[in-house]
């Protein structure tokens, strides 16, 4: 049976804004291995909009991002979106039913289903589907934003920390 886990890189205040934060060396490795070690991701509309970046070949791109955008590729993905119609290369769109397609994909496959969207992972935990939430918070201060928890936060216990590169803290817990 499956895990799944919301990892979100967040702010010091909670905020969820890929664009004002990037990953140095180590911490865009670790999410490389991470990725390569997963047995698939459910993605929101919006993530996997922002995620589709890594579908296409860019000229500029080093060695670790090309790495990235292999390991992204060949990685299922599931896309909970009722207003798309159709989703990229090794995506599955799912429409109806979050929970019924949830719950199957735990049953079905082995090792770690990573969730990604906060609105998703809202949803998710409502449902009571996810097994482990992993923070990455950044030494940045934004003042505004999406929150990493869209609505009241769930109980958590902390099961784990982990300096990751320069600046980063993972934090991971468990439904307490």
């Amino acid at each position: 049976m499956a895990k799944l886990v919301f990892a979100l890189n967040q702010s010091l205040d909670g905020y969820v804004d890929h664009m004002a934060f990037a990953p140095d060396a180590a911490l865009f490795r670790h999410f490389i291995d991470d990725v390569r070690a997963l047995a698939g991701s459910v993605y929101g509309r919006g993530m996997y909009e922002v995620m589709q970046y890594w579908d296409e070949d860019h000229a500029e791109w080093d060695e670790a991002e090309r790495d990235y955008a292999a390991a992204w590729r060949s990685q299922p993905k599931w896309v909970v979106s009722r207003s798309l119609k159709s989703v990229g290369p090794n995506a599955t769109l799912v429409a109806d039913d979050l929970e019924a397609a949830v719950r199957g994909l735990k049953a079905r496959l082995d090792g770690v289903i990573e969730v990604s969207g906060p609105g998703l992972a809202r949803s998710l935990t409502d449902l009571g589907l996810v097994d482990e939430y992993r923070l990455y918070i950044h030494p940045v201060v934004l003042g505004s934003g999406k929150p990493l928890f869209a609505g009241p936060r769930p109980p958590l216990h902390l099961v784990a920390s982990e300096r990751i590169g320069g600046d980063v803290i993972r934090l991971t817990y468990v439904p307490a």
